[in-house]
């Protein structure tokens, strides 16, 4: 996909891993008109059922439904994803060709699923600096400096401990879980019928109870590693969406 400056960058381990946990949010954004990119780590390969052939075309597949500018692919490896230099700079390369304000990353330790999981926050916060770094283009393919504003958590839903971030907010996508589900659907060598019907089972559960906490059908939650900055209180607390029964502003029956 075309190589070009994006508004946000949306990264994680392996393929697919983006889609499952904030494929709703980011088709909402490009709906909202805004340049996005997902940045996989890994090509998610080996595994039991796929072959990288396969999962490159699933990948992009799932990046069409999904309307994204750009879908990259970096060349770390599976299962064996660590923290460390060479995968910060690549990542941090990454932020430096395409220039996001934002970059969001997954959170939390997954002891029940892949440890490439809590690699890759490791490695998305330390390539958030990194790709500020000046007198280093050599390790960043001769790439100039660019500072990403914000850093976004994406927390797992099964995570290894509760966490108390600083600010937390949650995404509205009753208007592209559907969008959502189709662009994991496209992974097939992954999840046949009976693993996708578990999957989307946990996926309507866990975004439905995040969007209840803000009075919608589906949501997706997200954190900040600092205080969430507001300029305008009024604006910015828009009408609430109490979930029902509790609405105030319902007619009286």
């Amino acid at each position: 996909m075309a190589n070009q400056q994006l508004d946000i960058v949306f990264t994680a381990p392996h393929p697919d891993d983006i889609e499952i946990g904030s494929g709703g949010t980011i088709a909402k954004l490009v709906k909202l008109g805004y340049k996005v990119g997902m940045v996989h780590m890994t090509i998610g390969e080996p595994t039991p059922r796929g072959s990288v052939e396969t999962r490159k075309k699933e990948m992009n597949q799932a990046a069409e439904v999904l309307g994204v500018q750009v879908c990259d692919m970096l060349d770390l490896p599976n299962r064996v994803l660590m923290d460390g230099p060479e995968a910060r700079y690549a990542v941090a390369t990454a932020l430096r060709k395409y220039r996001p304000r934002i970059l969001v990353g997954m959170a939390g330790r997954t002891p029940g699923a892949s440890p490439d999981h809590y690699q890759a926050q490791l490695i998305t916060e330390a390539s958030r600096f990194y790709s500020q770094l000046t007198k280093w283009n050599e390790r960043f393919d001769e790439t100039e400096p660019f500072r990403v504003d914000h850093l976004v958590y994406r927390p797992v839903g099964i995570g290894a401990e509760v966490h108390h971030y600083h600010s937390t907010f949650v995404v509205d996508i009753s208007d592209t879980i559907e969008q959502k589900i189709e662009a994991i659907r496209c992974y097939k060598s992954q999840f046949d019928e009976t693993r996708f019907e578990g999957l989307e089972h946990y996926l309507r559960s866990g975004n439905g109870v995040e969007g209840s906490s803000i009075g919608v059908k589906y949501g997706e939650k997200y954190a900040l590693p600092r205080p969430l900055g507001i300029s305008d209180m009024v604006a910015s607390l828009g009408d609430w969406k109490i979930p029902p029964p509790f609405d105030p502003k319902a007619p009286p029956k």
